[in-house]
């Protein structure tokens, strides 16, 4: 994931990425981002699967992590703040801050994650709900995005002071994203600042053998990430290629 990420910006249209402070491949990933000063960096923070930097193993899932944070049985502040300071120490000054699973549209995450912005001055916090004309796939993306759209006025007045782009693509395209779908996202964006979520990788044995079910699709996405045709599309609608850093 980190070689293919690393591709992408290179020779492809991919400007940004976030980095997950308690990966298994965190060195090679942080000395990458050292080494591609031009490549956006930011936090990836996790509550969901691995070990927790403040000791002991993060919850599973989604559902095991909504019941440890009815029980008050997680310390999220204390826990993102650390992956924080980790990719910091690693010489890495980030500049954005979304979650794994966007658990931040969970009311305690959201709190936590808009305290660390504000204490570790990281401006700009992922807004993931999509731009619905893009999404297609039936009635159950629709209904996802439906449930997640009742979540925008309480995230917008718990960020106030904080910047997030003006629209967000890739919720529900995520793991169906080719060529294809990557042009028609791109002609119709609307006018403003976008983020165009992907997850690009080189299906090797490492990823195989990940607890990820993006395995053969991040290949599909690395393909559209550096194909002429989705560069041909930026160009045509005259969209200017930025990280958060330069926003």
């Amino acid at each position: 994931m980190n070689d293919g990420i690393v591709e992408a910006h290179r020779s492809g249209i991919l400007t940004s990425t976030t980095l997950m402070a308690n990966g298994v491949a965190f060195d090679h990933a942080a000395q990458l981002a050292r080494s591609n000063p031009t490549l956006d960096v930011g936090c990836h923070l996790t509550l969901v699967g691995g070990e927790a930097l403040t000791g002991g193993r993060l919850p599973s899932g989604v559902p095991e992590l909504l019941t440890a944070l009815a029980r008050g049985k997680l310390a999220i502040y204390e826990e993102l703040a650390a992956q924080v300071r980790k990719i910091q120490a690693a010489g890495i000054r980030p500049t954005h801050l979304d979650t794994h699973k966007h658990t931040h549209l969970a009311p305690p995450v959201l709190r936590a994650v808009a305290r660390i912005a504000h204490e570790f001055d990281i401006r700009w916090i992922r807004r993931p709900f999509d731009f619905s004309p893009i999404v297609n796939g039936g009635w159950a993306p629709k209904a996802l995005r439906l449930a997640i759209g009742l979540q925008r006025l309480p995230f917008a007045r718990v960020l106030d002071g904080l910047r997030t782009t003006d629209h967000f693509v890739g919720f529900a395209l995520t793991g169906r994203i080719g060529v294809e779908e990557m042009e028609q996202a791109i002609r119709r964006l609307p006018e403003g600042f976008t983020e165009l979520m992907c997850h690009p990788g080189y299906c090797r044995d490492e990823l195989m053998a990940a607890p990820t079910r993006l395995k053969q699709s991040r290949e599909r996405e690395l393909e559209a990430l550096l194909s002429p045709r989705v560069r041909r599309a930026v160009e045509s609608r005259n969209i200017l290629l930025a990280g958060f850093g330069s926003a």
